[in-house]
């Protein structure tokens, strides 16, 4: 299986979760990572998983397996 690396611009780090957006919402899903190729799914590195912020007023869900 092929390394899958972080949506982020200019950062090659290992993808070690997924995120989703439900706009209507307002709420985003960080999860495991789940299957390649989701138009609406951003692959994310550990670093920007811990770091991830949504505008203010917006749910995160978390999937707690990532939670070390």
């Amino acid at each position: 299986m092929d390394e899958r690396l972080c949506s982020k611009v200019t950062c090659a780090r290992e993808a070690v979760a997924t995120l989703t957006y439900d706009y209507d919402g307002q709420m985003a899903a960080l999860g495991p990572l789940g299957p390649a190729g989701h138009p609406h799914a951003h692959d994310l590195c550990a670093q920007h998983a811990d770091r991830l912020s949504v505008p203010a007023g917006w749910l995160v869900v978390r999937h707690e397996a990532l939670r070390g």
